[in-house]
């Protein structure tokens, strides 16, 4: 039986196919536009998206399917025809931080942590769809004739492909509007987001019988593409934790049950929970801008190829003084802070191109330590961090990342671990065994200066936030 994981994500849509002995072959990749009407946001075309999956569906004539989603992109849609009223909103995009801002003023941000265990920040669905309902004057509309649906991009896939309106706990989990202890919307959320809780999907397992599929696949696996790749880094006890480095950079672990941190930092989340099993929870924690810092900064002219940064002549930039900090889309995790924005610190006349993609490559790495830390803080790690992505295939950056984390790595030989994990998780709802394959290699944690190197990127980050608030005061 033929298993495909379809892996719907920032940039692209692929197609996989896992063989029995738990080896993926690529079947298809198809890139889809991303545009930017306004500083700050980014969206894509729910039709095009949905498009694309449907060509990797018949590409793949599988089965049995597995379909991961972005997270916290959402859009509005027509429940008559199916047709969006509105582009998606992706997870990057920013235009609702002074919504999320003006909630906080006004004493919501207890509510809001208390009930979906996130804080008020403009990367989560429900400012999305709230802004949604003020600014499309469709979406009103259709809201009161009860034609209206709203949710993330896998209820808009799901409702069209399978025609059950339906969405995952885990993705769920991570829109602000569910009640983490109940795994059900909550009343207040919505009312307080502007979200009429009439027009969300229905919550279901993230695994199961979710549907057939056109030309007859059966969907076994719908999920959050950073779960899915937890679970295909072989991720199965608290404390196992990874590193996934995209556009961003997530780290995920699990937890041994819900943790409820009393302030914003990691956030509990929903990792997984198949039909008939109890909900696994997992942290979650996420630096803004990973790859996207270094495509920006190939765009500059910074570097020509990649492997021209893949090794540097000189010692650290931390050590010697010049600092980066890939604030470009904001701090997430654990400052989660939208209006701080990127710098590099410390440059003089004598620096160049190559000393400021080391301190780029560097400042991802601390940021990315910075959350490991946050994290071990509430759930201890067992064992090495496994790490997948671009950077992962970095020598230098992943020696800098074991040093200033402190923590011992393993990078896995297989790249592609959204799509390991979506196919292992719809085989295994659909009875099917796999072998398991955990090849890779192991990097140790080398040296003492990490203390240091975190209290000179302090300083750099702490800086940024201070001219941040400045910047953000009334104009002289």
């Amino acid at each position: 039986m033929k298993i495909a994981a379809i892996d719907q994500g920032t940039t692209s849509t692929r197609v996989l196919l896992m063989a029995s002995d738990g080896r993926l072959t690529p079947v298809l990749s198809l890139p889809h536009a991303q545009t930017y009407p306004l500083p700050g946001q980014v969206e894509q075309d729910g039709e095009e998206l949905l498009a694309n999956i449907q060509h990797c569906l018949m590409g793949a004539t599988a089965e049995v399917v597995g379909l991961a989603n972005q997270g916290e992109s959402c859009l509005a849609w027509d429940a008559r025809d199916g047709r969006p009223i509105c582009p998606v909103i992706t997870w990057q995009d920013d235009r609702t931080a002074d919504v999320t801002a003006a909630l906080t003023r006004d004493g919501a941000a207890p509510l809001v942590m208390a009930r979906a265990g996130l804080p008020l920040d403009a990367y989560f669905s429900a400012s999305k769809l709230g802004w949604i309902m003020r600014h499309v004057p469709r979406a009103a509309e259709l809201a009161a004739l009860g034609h209206l649906r709203l949710g993330t991009t896998d209820a808009f896939f799901r409702d069209r492909l399978t025609g059950r309106f339906e969405t995952d706990i885990a993705t769920a989990s991570r829109t602000s509007l569910m009640n983490l202890s109940t795994g059900t919307w909550d009343a207040d959320l919505c009312a307080l987001f502007g979200v009429p809780m009439a027009c969300l999907p229905v919550i279901g397992p993230t695994s199961g019988d979710l549907g057939v599929l056109p030309g007859g696949a059966r969907l076994a696996a719908s999920i959050v593409d950073q779960q899915a790749a937890l679970l295909g880094h072989g991720c199965r006890e608290p404390g196992d934790a990874k590193v996934t480095f995209g556009t961003g950079a997530f780290v995920q672990c699990l937890t041994t049950g819900l943790l409820r941190p009393e302030r914003p930092g990691p956030l509990p989340t929903v990792a997984w929970q198949p039909t008939g099993n109890p909900v696994a929870y997992a942290l979650d924690g996420g630096v803004y801008a990973a790859a996207s810092a270094v495509n920006w900064a190939g765009e500059l002219g910074l570097f020509q190829d990649y492997d021209t940064i893949s090794d540097f002549a000189k010692s650290p930039a931390i050590d010697r003084g010049i600092a980066f900090v890939p604030a470009l889309a904001g701090l997430g995790c654990p400052h989660w802070s939208r209006a701080v924005r990127g710098a590099w610190l410390g440059l003089s006349l004598a620096d160049g191109k190559a000393d400021m993609m080391q301190a780029l490559l560097e400042g991802v790495a601390l940021r990315t330590a910075e959350v490991l830390a946050a994290m071990a803080a509430l759930q201890p790690f067992q064992g090495p961090v496994s790490i997948d992505g671009g950077l992962s295939r970095n020598p230098y950056f992943v020696q800098f990342l074991s040093e200033v984390s402190g923590h011992d790595l393993f990078l896995p030989d297989e790249t592609e671990q959204t799509a390991a994990g979506l196919a292992r998780m719809a085989a295994e709802a659909s009875g099917i065994g796999l072998a398991e394959t955990r090849q890779g290699r192991h990097v140790r944690a080398t040296g003492s200066q990490h203390a240091h190197r975190s209290a000179r990127f302090n300083a750099a980050r702490q800086a940024v936030e201070g001219f941040a608030r400045l910047s953000s005061g009334p104009s002289v």
